[in-house]
């Protein structure tokens, strides 16, 4: 597995990351996704995929504790990466942002904790703060890197401006956002500037909320957090489907799933590019390591981009009051 490298001056990594978020939502069966969970993250790091990425309110902390557990022995396979700022109250609903130097401090200490490692690799915020200067965040993260609590500097789902604004106090190592097929918005002026300052774009749902396996069946059911996003709604999702037919054809002809072509299409666009994929089992992992291999040729991509066009895909990737603490 060909490594790439993080920022400019970072580490390699590999190319793509496992993702820990939708592996620990079902707190009433806790013990047997732990089980199935470190068996897969022990799995993936074996198979040479060393960028683990976690967020401290990933299932309330749990996130953290049970990739603790599969690195135990590990540790320097696995390259860890942590969200923080993020709050949420016991039944994880989202309470808003703190990004004041002190409590990331705090957020940190006890991601230390849980983790049971004395580094952090790679620690983000989850969001800009609004109600507090990005220098000021970013450089309660610079104290603790100074300290050697934390190696690398990341963002999470900053614009451009927020990006040169963070660089001049650390050098930035990563930008986590959302990049995809279906949401290109970055390729207009964040990922120009990213580039330009040395900083690798780490992609969140590469296959925009399962929308490009072409896998989903609708209506999708009630309580399920994709029925409020403007993307997956009616008036948009006929648009949209037709889009995933197109890509569920190419898949076909090439022998290998939507899926599997919509990482292949994320990796294919630099190698300053390591999206996140969520890997819920050993299966999952073989999965997204053969989307290393597709190649495609120079009238397939070109379809692709044509098709998946920036803003051909109908609807703002999160309802209003959401999408204004996301970059744009």
């Amino acid at each position: 597995m060909k490594m790439r490298k993080l920022g400019i001056n970072g580490p390699e990594v590999s190319p793509i990351s496992m993702g820990s978020r939708l592996i620990i939502d079902d707190p009433t069966t806790l013990e047997m996704v732990k089980k199935q969970t470190i068996q897969t993250l022990q799995y993936g790091i074996d198979s040479g995929i060393n960028f683990l990425n976690t967020a401290d309110f990933y299932g309330m902390g749990m996130s953290e504790l049970i990739i603790g557990e599969a690195i135990k022995g590990r540790r320097d396979k696995a390259f860890i990466s942590v969200k923080t700022g993020a709050l949420r109250d016991h039944k994880g609903h989202f309470l808003g942002l703190d990004g004041r130097p002190n409590a990331i401090k705090n957020f940190c200490a006890y991601s230390l904790t849980r983790l049971g490692v004395d580094e952090i690799d790679l620690l983000q915020p989850s969001r800009i703060d609004p109600n507090v200067p990005i220098e000021e965040t970013v450089g309660a993260i610079k104290d603790l890197i100074d300290e050697g609590k934390v190696r690398y500097l990341g963002l999470s789902e900053a614009n451009a401006e927020q990006l040169i604004r963070a660089h001049k106090v650390h050098p930035v190592a990563a930008l986590e956002i959302e990049y995809s097929l279906a949401t290109r918005f970055i390729e207009n002026e964040i990922l120009p500037t990213a580039r330009e300052l040395g900083v690798s774009i780490v992609p969140y749902s590469v296959l925009s909320y399962g929308l490009l396996t072409g896998n989903l069946e609708f209506p999708l059911p009630k309580g399920d957090y994709r029925n409020m996003l403007p993307r997956f709604q009616e008036e948009n999702r006929t648009h949209n489907l037709q889009m995933i037919e197109f890509l569920k054809d190419m898949a076909i002809q090439k022998n290998v799933s939507a899926s599997q072509l919509a990482l292949a299409w994320a990796l294919h666009q630099g190698e300053d590019i390591i999206p996140i994929v969520g890997m819920s089992k050993p299966k999952r992992v073989d999965e997204n390591i053969a989307a290393l291999s597709i190649e495609f040729s120079a009238e397939e991509m070109n379809l692709l981009n044509t098709t998946f066009a920036i803003g051909a895909m109908k609807g703002d990737r999160y309802p209003a009051a959401l999408q204004k603490m996301a970059a744009s």
